[in-house]
């Protein structure tokens, strides 16, 4: 995952102020060493490292941050607030023209994910905007450019224009945008060629096609894994197309993430998508507050509420409420809700997005194997549909029935149904406002303890509440 190596060096810079009481303008100096080391390490740009630093070395010596009672929470916030900075403040949103079609022009180096990234950047616009988009097929030397885009358009329902590999991109551009106003297409995507390398009849090529297409985007996509060339890549790009924004691709991957902290700094264009997976939905808006947070170990919540919706069926969940609360869930539903966990990405990642838990460093280096999620619903699919929908018959020999037919021993078919047994009472009793034995659904392990510490954490806030509210109403008897 992007910054994994980064968000550790900070976290542990950091930690070494939060263990003392007080600090020193030597101890933030040596704090800033750490943090120089690991923005390069993370393939920063130098210029950017140097002048990040120097900000919050310069805010960070201020009376009101050493004289503070909690130094190193002051510290961490303005190292968030200059990240954020640094990335932009805030999302850009995509530029819109006043008539339709919208034309979106996709620039990039060869195998950067440009065509993919289209056909995301449609499907997105399709989704959530009702849009109709079409897209314009120009790339006509790589073999497969063409096809490519000819299939996902298939895949989404978005129609492709294309004229085979024997026409030139401009001409094809031209015929594409007509087709797209005589279809009243309020999006236009236009797919061109990419190379191994900037070169002079690339750059001549969609300069031409920026004359006659008059785009109101010119998206750069950058690799996130070539780390400091994607920097001076899209410096290239933007000296001769005066590109207009940024999508970082393969953010997933085993990148540093220097590009992100990097590019806007260094071109002053902002990085308005963020690519993290091959499926179509695999395409964020880029917030830099967010990927601050992301970067510092403090949770992403508002991605993660933004993936739960997006599969969010509301006279779905009002059925499951119901289920609970009268305690029929069954394994149909539990089926259902491991499914749309995972349309959500890896459970490690969701884990990252949570506050409180994208620190922890028992679940940080826990090895959570993506398989055990496919073994459970292998289980599952091996009952009889009486068995899904009434857990209850499930008997002894029905259970070494579903063990053989899952591959799974017996133990672990016996540990999923008790666990499973355990989860919908709990379930049941949160849902009537009943919070106890929510431990207890964990077991003995390391679920189990994060489970009890959140109780004691809600036990202990809802005391301080009580006393409080007992000291008002005394000082209201005493006048």
């Amino acid at each position: 995952m992007a910054f994994e190596g980064l968000t550790e060096r900070l976290q542990n810079a950091i930690a070494k102020l939060r263990r003392k009481g007080k600090i020193s303008e030597n101890d933030v100096k040596e704090v800033m060493r750490e943090i120089r080391l690991a923005l390069l390490e993370a393939d920063v740009n130098f210029k950017v490292v140097k002048d990040f630093v120097k900000q919050v070395r310069t805010r960070a010596v201020g009376s009101e941050v050493l004289e503070s009672l909690t130094p190193a929470q002051q510290i961490v916030k303005i190292v968030n607030e200059e990240l954020i900075k640094v990335m932009g403040d805030e999302a850009v949103p995509l530029n819109h023209s006043k008539k339709i079609p919208t034309i979106i022009m996709m620039v990039g180096l060869q195998g950067a994910g440009k065509t993919t990234t289209a056909s995301k950047l449609a499907a997105k616009l399709k989704r959530e905007n009702k849009a109709r988009p079409l897209m314009i097929a120009a790339d006509v030397y790589r073999p497969a450019a063409i096809e490519q885009l000819k299939i996902l358009g298939k895949e989404n329902d978005i129609p492709v224009f294309e004229m085979g590999t024997d026409v030139s991109p401009v001409e094809i551009v031209r015929q594409g945008l007509a087709q797209a106003t005589a279809n009243k297409n309020d999006y236009v995507f236009i797919d061109t060629a990419g190379r191994l390398q900037i070169d002079e009849k690339l750059m001549a090529e969609l300069a031409q096609i920026e004359e006659l297409a008059q785009p109101d985007e010119i998206l750069l996509t950058v690799d996130a894994m070539t780390g400091q060339n994607a920097v001076e890549v899209a410096q290239g790009f933007n000296d001769q197309l005066n590109i207009t924004g940024v999508v970082l691709t393969k953010l997933d991957g085993d990148t540093r993430g220097g590009a992100a902290l990097s590019i806007r700094a260094v071109t002053g264009k902002p990085i308005k998508f963020i690519g993290q997976g091959e499926k179509m939905d695999d395409l964020d808006v880029f917030y830099p507050d967010r990927m601050a947070s992301r970067i510092l170990g403090m949770g992403d919540m508002l991605t993660l509420i933004e993936k739960a919706q997006r599969d969010y069926d509301a006279e779905k969940a009002k059925k499951l409420e119901e289920k609970m609360r009268e305690n029929t869930f069954d394994f149909n539903d539990f089926l259902d809700q491991m499914n749309q966990i995972q349309n959500m990405g890896s459970l490690q990642d969701i884990i990252k997005m949570i506050p409180g838990l994208a620190n922890n460093p028992a679940l940080k280096n826990a090895n959570i194997d993506p398989k055990d999620m496919e073994r459970t619903k292998a289980i599952v699919y091996s009952m009889t549909k009486a068995e899904r929908e009434n857990p209850d018959l499930l008997n002894p020999s029905r259970r070494r029935r579903i063990a053989a037919g899952s591959g799974r021993p017996i133990q672990e078919v016996n540990r999923m149904i008790k666990q499973f047994k355990q989860m919908r009472d709990m379930m049941s009793k949160v849902s009537k406002g009943n919070f106890g034995g929510m431990e207890q659904m964990f077991g003995n392990g390391m679920g189990g303890r994060l489970a009890k510490m959140s109780m004691n954490r809600m036990v202990r806030k809802q005391k301080k509440l009580k006393q409080k509210r007992m000291k008002q109403l005394r000082r209201k008897g005493r006048r």
